[in-house]
């Protein structure tokens, strides 16, 4: 049941990418409104990581599974209605509440088992993102070629129904632990900056870049996110404990995720758009939605087998050898995205390549983390790394979609060919940023009484909350 959960997350999240230039032609609109299918997901997701994890730790847990899934399911009726765009948005922004469901699905599986079937469920459910993925945009690109793009959003609703009705038979009851005070304040100022700072970046280019109303979104992110760092260090109760970024080893991993997650979305997000450009720009290759959800297929498979590698590497040499190598062959795939790419088997390639770099990555950050910060406290360091991946993927998404737009010549449909050139230079340039901050980290080993690195469970962030 917790697999499923997880694996539901990942589906309903990747339903975007693959679909984008669908969603633009079906609802009149440019490619970079539609990209909001993406980016808005992923925002959302963002913030709703920590006040879901918050609200669900305790004995409402069960109860705010239920709720979730519920405006998951409600989300994905709205996204799958002829509606308009506007509304297929809103219910893409609802269905990124259910980011935020992975967190509780791993410290459920660290409460219910035990011994080898605790480590077992948690070493699963935390590759459950990389094979979503893997599994969702081929999925959902075979089901809107045959049915159309409202076709794939109606299956994310009948995935949500399914898993909402298990959920509701089978989840196990919430522990007797009293529940923490939600950060009412941080969540909205965080939400707040993220929010009118992505659509700043996103619309800039349509709007302009000297225009009042980009000037006043970017004053209003700057402000808020600048409130909400003040706050997250004076409250009592924070949402995101950003002290735990302080020290050279934690803000490593902490801006190490960040880059991470904002050059895989570069690619992600601009990879499924340039295999279906026409052959007639001299360099797209005309491909279904269904074959651009396959581009991605070698991303996530490669992902998941460079994780469980580089977890073995990881205990050998350290996060401090494993990192800076994930960032390289990242880097790698990207350059080879970028301007390799004459043949559709070379985009397989170079999407391949980058899956190698991210897994290494995400799969070695949690050991920087637990080598950084007291036992204690590593559930309330990693969900602040968590919350700077979404953050990472959703600049990533924005930033991609202003890029080709200012790469496309005027009057034109679609953007010069090296736009993606940008795109990859852009991603590179964060995992050079990435491989140097990474390769002089601090090169302690993690604590032995640290406990497992992929997860830790709300009971931790109490603990360090109450000392």
């Amino acid at each position: 049941m917790l697999l499923y959960l997880g694996m539901l997350v990942a589906v309903v999240s990747s339903l975007g990418a693959p679909l984008i230039p669908a969603i633009a032609e079906a609802n009149h609109v440019s490619i970079t409104s539609a990209q909001w299918s993406l980016t808005v997901t992923l925002l959302v997701g963002a913030v709703a990581t920590p006040v879901i994890g918050r609200l669900g730790d305790g004995p409402r847990r069960r109860t705010v599974v239920l709720t979730i899934l519920a405006v998951v399911l409600l989300g994905s009726v709205l996204a799958a209605l002829p509606l308009g765009l506007g509304w297929l948005v809103a219910g893409r922004a609802l269905q990124g509440l259910g980011l935020g469901l992975t967190p509780l699905t791993i410290a459920t599986a660290r409460t219910v088992l035990h011994g080898e079937r605790s480590r077992s469920a948690v070493a699963a459910l935390s590759v459950t993102v990389a094979a979503g993925v893997g599994l969702g945009y081929p999925l959902t690109g075979f089901i809107a070629e045959l049915g159309g793009v409202h076709a794939a959003f109606w299956f994310g609703a009948l995935a949500s129904a399914g898993a909402l009705a298990a959920a509701a038979v089978v989840y196990p009851p919430s522990s007797d632990v009293p529940p923490r005070r939600l950060d009412v304040a941080g969540a909205l100022l965080l939400g707040l900056g993220l929010a009118t700072g992505l659509l700043a970046l996103g619309e800039g280019e349509s709007w302009g870049w000297t225009s009042p109303a980009i000037a006043a979104l970017a004053v209003v992110a700057v402000l808020a996110l600048g409130a909400w760092v003040v706050w997250q260090l004076r409250a009592p109760a924070p949402l995101v404990d950003l002290r735990l970024a302080r020290g050279r080893g934690a803000a490593t991993a902490h801006a190490g995720a960040l880059l991470a997650g904002f050059a895989n979305y570069l690619l992600l997000s601009s990879a499924p758009r340039l295999a279906q450009t026409p052959e007639s720009t001299g360099y797209g290759f005309g491909a279904s939605i269904a074959v651009a959800g396959l581009v991605l297929l070698p991303f996530s498979v490669s992902s998941v087998l460079a994780s469980q590698v580089a977890r073995r590497l990881d205990r050998l040499a350290g996060p401090r050898a494993v990192l800076p190598l994930g960032a390289v062959v990242l880097g790698l795939g990207l350059l080879l995205f970028g301007f390799e790419r004459g043949e559709l088997w070379q985009l397989f390639v170079g999407t391949a390549v980058a899956g190698l770099g991210v897994g290494c990555i995400f799969a070695a950050l949690p050991g920087l983390i637990v080598a950084a910060v007291p036992p204690g406290e590593t559930g309330s360091a990693m969900s602040l790394n968590q919350v700077l991946r979404y953050t990472g993927f959703s600049v990533g998404s924005a930033l991609s979609a202003t890029l080709l737009q200012a790469t496309t010549p005027a009057g034109a449909t679609y953007p010069g060919s090296s736009g993606y050139g940008v795109i990859a230079l852009a991603g590179c340039g964060a995992c050079v940023v990435m491989a140097v901050l990474t390769a002089f980290a601090p090169a302690s080993a993690p604590s032995a009484s640290a406990g497992p690195v992929v997860a830790q469970d709300p009971a931790a962030r109490r603990d360090s909350a109450t000392r």
